[in-house]
């Protein structure tokens, strides 16, 4: 018996039956077996297709849409993958427009934070940003800073600047980044001109008004928005060597040239070094490190539109940090001319918050209007107009607040635990065990403006402490030292003379007295955290 499986059915042709010997035999060969199946002609076969099914469905004729009934589940990790190839819906995070980027900015804690930004934003609208995220106290003097760490390079954005410009001409394999921090110094040229261009620097070709001072003729070129010829020695980095050489510079509006010989000006002994239109000026961090710097005093110059290479770097190297400055600032007024003048007039015009750190950046910046005041006569009190009689009244009072406060600290009932001398741990100006040269770099970083300060412990003196102040472009560093006087323990910077509980009382103090300090403390130095 044969058996066959599936809906088929047999079919026998030529079946008739015989007596014949072996008639099994021939009616097994005479017949044959066809299968066929049930289903003939059956039509070919359609497979399904995928049915779009839009977000939005319409119930019954309803024209009005309804939202689709799954949430979006935010993406808490946006920097992680783009919103067109991420597996999860990131609606809520990513802005509504198309217009927006998402950018990295690191603060001076090495930590970062991603913000959105629009693809025509300045530099200062992303400060402005990060100040309303990061709930910085002050709205002004921030900065936003281009820096190659394996290069040793920094550079400050200008206010007009575009960010995403910036960041296109950055190679993908560097580890370029932005930094968010304070500075001071942005447009301290156009307060103290001539602290910034001294006079030796200044060309003999720029003094074109006849019986025209250097300071005027600076005020007035910085009023236009531009700058006088500079002129002096330089080192320089020759590319193909690892030597220095001093080279005599001269900085005009048409660009940056050294003279072949000497200190020349000949225009046959001129050699074209760079175009101001293209290029950017860094400064250069660690330079004796990286590059064998003479000075500590290095900047470079780089074609601005370039992904950054040290072959492409013209690195050099001033006396001092007067010297870099007056270079550094130049380049800039040479770049951008009438520019900077308009963002430093905006930057004095944008409204401020008073909380925080800006009451004492509302004091510094009033302290110009201050005016001594002697109020000794019954007739009320008057203005002291002789400076030395100021000078006096102010040691007076002094001395008679250091009475007043040893006379409170001498008081029986006086609460020894209320302001514990560790107090000072807690302020954003104390850098801990910071090094003299980290102290002078940090400074350097937020702007060598006068009363930029802050306290470390000292690395030298035990139990002592160190005011590191920026002075007339140079940072000084005062040791304070505990003492004791009737069983209390102080701090004195004046070997006694004027004693202080904690540190933060020295602080308060020198904000409105001088002491022996040249300038009084205006700016803390404040490490900024993202």
């Amino acid at each position: 018996m044969m058996e066959v499986a599936g809906p088929w059915t047999e079919v026998f042709e030529g079946s008739e039956r015989t007596e014949e010997s072996g008639g099994a035999d021939s009616l097994l060969g005479s017949s044959t077996l066809t299968l066929a199946p049930l289903v003939s002609d059956s039509p070919s076969i359609r497979r399904s297709q995928p049915i779009f099914i839009t977000s939005n469905r319409t119930r019954g004729g309803d024209s009005s849409s309804l939202s689709s009934s799954v949430p979006s589940i935010p993406n808490p990790f946006p920097e992680l993958c783009s919103p067109s190839k991420s597996p999860v819906l990131i609606s809520s995070c990513s802005p509504s427009t198309s217009d927006k980027h998402l950018i990295k900015v690191y603060g001076e804690d090495s930590h970062s934070r991603s913000v959105w930004v629009s693809s025509g934003a300045t530099a200062r609208e992303v400060c402005h940003l990060l100040v309303q995220t990061a709930h910085c106290s002050d709205q002004e003097n921030w900065a936003l800073l281009e820096v190659h760490p394996t290069l040793g390079l920094e550079r400050c954005l200008e206010d007009h600047e575009v960010v995403l410009k910036v960041q296109a001409t950055w190679s993908l394999k560097g580890d370029t980044r932005f930094m968010f921090c304070k500075n001071y110094a942005k447009y301290e040229f156009f307060r103290k001109p001539m602290l910034f261009f001294p006079e030796s620097m200044i060309s003999d070709s720029a003094d074109v008004s006849k019986g025209m001072t250097s300071a005027e003729l600076i005020q007035n070129l910085l009023r236009s928005g531009t700058c006088p010829e500079i002129q002096g020695f330089l080192h320089v980095k020759e590319s193909s060597r690892k030597t220095w050489k001093k080279v005599y510079f001269f900085l005009r509006r048409s660009g940056l040239y050294c003279s072949t010989k000497g200190s020349s000006k000949e225009p046959r002994h001129l050699q074209c070094v760079a175009d101001l239109e293209d290029l950017n000026v860094y400064t250069v961090v660690n330079s004796r490190k990286l590059y064998g710097a003479p000075a500590d005093f290095t900047f470079c110059i780089k074609p601005s539109k370039n992904p950054v290479r040290a072959q492409d770097l013209k690195i050099l190297c001033a006396e001092n940090e007067q010297t870099r400055t007056c270079w550094t600032s130049a380049f800039r007024l040479f770049k951008y001319g009438k520019q900077l003048q308009c963002n430093y007039q905006l930057s004095k015009s944008a409204p401020r918050s008073l909380d925080g750190f800006n009451l004492s950046d509302s004091k510094s910046k009033s302290e110009a209007s201050l005016v001594a005041m002697d109020f000794s006569g019954k007739a009320g009190g008057r203005v002291i107009q002789n400076p030395t009689e100021a000078q006096s009244a102010e040691r007076e009072e002094g001395q008679a607040w250091r009475r007043r406060e040893a006379l409170r600290c001498s008081l029986p009932n006086l609460n020894s635990n209320t302001r514990p001398s560790s107090i000072h741990k807690t302020q954003p100006w104390f850098h801990g065990g910071v090094s003299r040269k980290e102290a002078q770099r940090l400074i350097e970083k937020q702007g060598l403006v006068d009363g930029m300060f802050l306290i470390r412990d000292s690395q030298q003196h035990a139990q002592c402490f160190v005011l590191s102040l920026c002075y007339k472009l140079k940072t000084k560093h005062y040791l304070v030292i505990p003492c004791e006087e009737g069983g209390r323990k102080y701090f004195t910077m004046d070997d006694g003379l004027t004693l202080f509980i904690d540190l933060l009382q020295l602080v308060e103090f020198h904000q409105i007295n001088k002491g022996i300090l040249p300038v009084c403390l205006k700016h803390p130095c404040v490490c900024v955290a993202l």
